[in-house]
């Protein structure tokens, strides 16, 4: 008897637990919150069109030689081509270094830069720093550097230090007036060279 009274109560838990389980479940789903798939999906729709109408290349790199044997390398964060603009890039985080063949050594690092390649010049603008290894540490907001040739161009205010001092100037150029002559930094435009004997010693 006892042995038919245990075959009933186990027959009765293998239907009762499933019941259990399954209102278990039931419950679950009811209090749990909906997730609307708008929540989600505007975010990527909105990333899919911006990579759809601008071209993005992430942490782009580029190294050259020019004619005269000065070799440029070009890094950014993040380089894009707006559309209908054949030739045409914005770079945003630019740093670029020149090793001149004359054996100095240029950095120039600016919040963005547009690079024209039909015009072979990139535009470089906001906080632009322009160092070399001779001592010399230029800020300016707008600088203007032709691609395959070294030729660089400040046409608005440069203030920073040099070996000898503070320096103040209406306009800057970087250039080397002949093939293959010396590089010549000058400094143009209501120059104002406050002079420090001792830069010159160290």
């Amino acid at each position: 008897m006892q042995a038919d009274r245990y075959s009933r109560m186990v027959s009765w838990l293998k239907v009762l637990f499933p019941l259990i389980a399954l209102a278990l479940l039931s419950t679950l789903f009811l209090l749990s919150r909906a997730i609307e798939p708008g929540d989600v999906i505007p975010f990527a729709e909105k990333e899919i069109q911006e990579r759809l109408r601008d071209q993005q290349i992430t942490g782009p790199f580029f190294s050259g030689v020019t004619a005269d044997g000065d070799q440029i390398a070009f890094s950014a964060e993040k380089l894009i081509t707006p559309s209908g603009e054949t030739g045409a890039n914005r770079a945003q985080r630019v740093h670029a270094e020149l090793d001149l063949s004359q054996g100095t050594a240029i950095t120039l690092q600016a919040r963005e830069a547009n690079v024209a390649l039909s015009r072979d010049e990139a535009e470089l603008s906001g906080d632009v720093i322009f160092t070399s290894s001779t001592g010399y540490r230029i800020s300016t907001d707008r600088l203007i550097s032709e691609l395959t040739a070294l030729n660089v161009q400040s046409p608005g205010p440069v203030e920073g230090i040099g070996p000898a001092g503070t320096i103040t100037a209406g306009s800057m150029s970087l250039t080397a007036p002949q093939k293959g002559g010396a590089v010549q930094l000058i400094f143009k435009d209501g120059v104002k060279l406050v002079y420090e004997p001792s830069k010159m010693e160290e």
